[in-house]
């Protein structure tokens, strides 16, 4: 992935930011195979088991802005490390843990180191490259997400069967440690120090922190709590979350120095666009591996392991799709997003006819090619539409606006598997197969929204440059 940029010596740093990708990614799934071994070996509760899965989302998408902030304004070198030194250790406290309080409490400090690193990633990226080789750069980052994310389950299936019941569970958590201790001396080596203006040290907004943490916390913890809060409750405190948003938007618009998220960026089309695909587009992505695992574990009973090689497919089309699309996007744009949009929605409209044709043990098999189609559109929207989307961002303020970026991300991941999976739920009765169908109708909705943003965005395009 990052053999194009021949001896450069940001090869290595890139190498080092993409491992990094990867570890971080990786427990946003890896963990869910794992779950029936949690509840055995440490007596849990479905409440500890749920917030095993979402505690690790919600503190991820909370640090996701401020670290990017921080990053910019300190040093993004070394919050890089810092965030690497915490993941590693959490990563070791969960597979050492005795009592699932420790677990749970292990999870939300991993999920926050995640949270510093991410930024840190896309805003180096902005530093060291430029034009099309920054297209190849998030390219090569595009693809270490898609292969992360949808690897997870098959990584965590492989070490459950290789280590037994007892054991697996906690090696899932501790191959992070070996990975961390190994990227620290490295980062230290590679990564660029920072030059930083001393009047940016001083503009951390902290108003805008308090405000934003409020308002993303109060959006991502009822789509966490779906199952277990009652609807009226869950939507005041949503409703009350964008109140405390569009206070923030108003301090942030009167704040005299530097903002915390410069809101002028949502002028450029390109940035406000790129993001509103993010969100509607990982609504839907992060939704597929949710209900298709459980269809299949629940529904069709596979185990663990053949669960994670029924979405194989999707990560091999997404990796090796998303290389492709970073050398495709300087010359193709938005375009190239909007096609792999197309595959993806085309993808996961022949996986429902497939369920439907091939509804017995045959199922992984026949949704094979339909899943591979899927993941190559994917890899030609998530790399190249970060690349689109910083485009016009100056690389001073690029942690932040990846922040900003991946906020969207992680927001439309906890409400895409809140609706898709209410929609599973409530149709069991029909079925699992039934069940699976509907929940990717709404998978496929979420995904048609973001195709019509880029759509947009392709007509005003046309009609500037006429």
């Amino acid at each position: 992935m990052i053999g194009a940029f021949g001896s450069d010596p940001r090869r290595r740093a890139l190498a080092v930011c993409l491992t990094s990708a990867f570890m971080t990614g990786l427990d946003v799934s890896i963990v869910n195979v794992a779950l029936p071994s949690i509840r055995e070996a440490l007596h849990a509760g479905d409440d500890a088991l749920q917030w095993t899965v979402s505690g690790y989302a919600l503190t991820f998408g909370l640090f996701l802005i401020p670290a990017g902030r921080l990053g910019d304004a300190r040093s993004r070198r070394t919050i890089f490390l810092w965030g690497v030194t915490l993941f590693t250790l959490s990563s070791a406290f969960c597979g050492l843990a005795w009592q699932m309080p420790v677990l749970i409490v292990s999870r939300l400090v991993q999920g926050m180191a995640a949270g510093l690193l991410n930024p840190q990633v896309s805003g180096l990226i902005q530093q060291m490259f430029r034009g099309s080789e920054r297209g190849r750069a998030f390219g090569a980052l595009g693809a270490t997400i898609g292969v992360s994310t949808a690897a997870g389950p098959l990584i965590g299936g492989a070490l459950v069967s290789v280590f037994g019941p007892e054991l697996g569970w906690r090696w899932v958590f501790l191959v992070n440690v070996p990975i961390g201790l190994a990227l620290l001396p490295l980062a230290w080596r590679v990564l660029p120090r920072p030059d930083v203006d001393e009047r940016r040290r001083e503009s951390m907004d902290p108003v805008g922190v308090l405000l934003l943490g409020v308002g993303v916390a109060g959006l991502l913890v009822p789509a966490i709590q779906r199952h277990r809060w009652d609807a009226q409750v869950s939507t005041l405190i949503a409703v009350s979350a964008l109140v405390v948003l569009a206070a923030f938007v108003a301090w942030e618009r009167r704040y005299p120095r530097e903002p915390l998220v410069n809101l002028e960026l949502f002028r450029k089309r390109s940035y406000r666009l790129g993001t509103a695909i993010a969100l509607f587009y990982f609504s839907g992505f992060t939704g597929i591996f949710f209900i298709f695992t459980l269809y299949l574990q629940s529904g069709r009973g596979y185990s663990a392991l053949l669960a994670g090689l029924a979405i194989t497919p999707f990560a091999l089309g997404s990796a090796s799709a998303a290389v492709l699309g970073g050398h495709l996007v300087s010359r193709m744009g938005r375009r190239l997003t909007a096609i792999g949009l197309c595959m993806v929605i085309a993808g996961l409209i022949a996986t429902m006819i497939a369920t439907a044709l091939v509804p017995g043990p045959r199922t992984g098999l026949a949704t094979a090619l339909p899943l591979l189609l899927a993941g190559l559109g994917s890899g030609l929207v998530i790399s190249p539409n970060q690349a689109i989307t910083l485009s016009e961002v100056p690389p001073a303020g690029g942690g932040s606006a990846a922040g900003v970026l991946q906020t969207g991300q992680r927001l439309g991941s906890a409400i895409g598997i809140a609706a898709a999976g209410s929609t599973f739920f409530g149709s069991l009765g029909d079925g699992w197969a039934s069940a699976f169908r509907h929940g990717l109708i709404v998978v496929v909705s979420s995904i048609g929204v973001a195709l019509l943003a880029a759509l947009y965005d392709l007509m005003r395009s046309r009609r500037d440059a006429h």
